[in-house]
């Protein structure tokens, strides 16, 4: 039991993050290879939707990794990668989208729709309670339903 703790132990130790990037899309700069890196970790696989595509094995996923060390490689800024990659692919292409006026709206509707929300329960409420409530039965009405209820029962 102790030798599979320590071999378990060693397993653990030498697990890492496994991305998705292959040895030919590797620069040999090691500096450019780290601002691909970390521009692949912001932009999402259109494919796969929930995977960046650093970590993504998909076909599109890995031509956008080319395109980012290409343009790296061009001389081009962090920021002219991401503006060329929003203006080719769209907003949609970042996993964390820039704030803008759809962002906006997005991010904004829950919260407009739940204060409508509570307007309106607090007018179904007041509507409610404004409403008459039943008047009690006379005397009159009371002797007549009992005369019926025990008519019906015999």
């Amino acid at each position: 039991m102790r030798n599979f703790a320590v071999l378990a132990l060693l397993f653990l130790s030498l697990a890492r993050p496994v991305f998705a990037v292959n040895p030919d899309e590797v620069l040999s700069d090691p500096a450019l290879e780290a601002r691909a890196r970390h521009l692949s970790a912001q932009l999402r696989c259109m494919v796969c939707q929930n995977q960046s595509i650093d970590d993504s094995n998909a076909e599109l996923a890995k031509d956008l990794r080319l395109l980012v060390r290409e343009r790296i490689v061009k001389g081009d800024s962090d920021e002219q990668v991401m503006d060329y990659l929003v203006s080719r692919y769209g907003q949609f292409v970042l996993l964390k989208p820039r704030m803008s006026s759809e962002t906006l709206v997005l991010w904004g509707a829950p919260g407009v729709l739940l204060v409508i929300g509570a307007v309106a329960a607090v007018l179904y409420v007041r509507r409610g309670a404004g409403r008459k409530r039943a008047e009690r039965l006379s005397d009159e009405e009371e002797a007549r339903l009992k005369r019926l209820l025990e008519e019906s029962e015999a």
